[in-house]
């Protein structure tokens, strides 16, 4: 009896570490090794202020792909804010103009993982 269950426990935190899908290290990013520290953020000019809000298709839990997103989002230069619903399968992005477009939010977020998880849809 005992052994079943431990079969059983085994196997359901075996599920758990691989229902969410994680980035992979194909899609590392660009800036090489990371510093302990975060970067600082450039304040955006109110002018240059942007907005964009979108759906998010493909995630399949908040932990592992929403936060991933997110924090994805808020790691590219000229981002102010990122937030990332899993329950509404949304996102909304305040950005500066003058360095992204809502078209490389799309790249960034379709890119994350695999590159064929998340689909962008409804930028608004």
């Amino acid at each position: 009896m005992n052994f079943s269950k431990s079969i059983l426990v085994i196997t359901l935190a075996g599920l758990l570490f691989v229902g969410c899908k994680e980035k992979t290290e194909d899609a590392v990013s660009d800036t090489g090794t990371e510093n302990s520290t975060p970067k600082a953020k450039k304040e955006i000019a109110a002018a240059n202020l942007q907005t964009a809000s979108f759906t998010i298709k493909g995630m399949t839990c908040a932990i592992g792909c929403a936060k991933t997103i997110q924090e994805e989002l808020n790691g590219l230069d000229g981002v102010q804010t990122a937030t990332v619903s899993f329950d509404k399968e949304s996102a909304t992005v305040s950005f500066d103009k003058t360095i992204l477009t809502p078209e490389k939010l799309t790249k960034v977020v379709e890119a994350t993982a695999d590159g064929k998880t998340y689909k962008v849809s409804d930028m608004k």
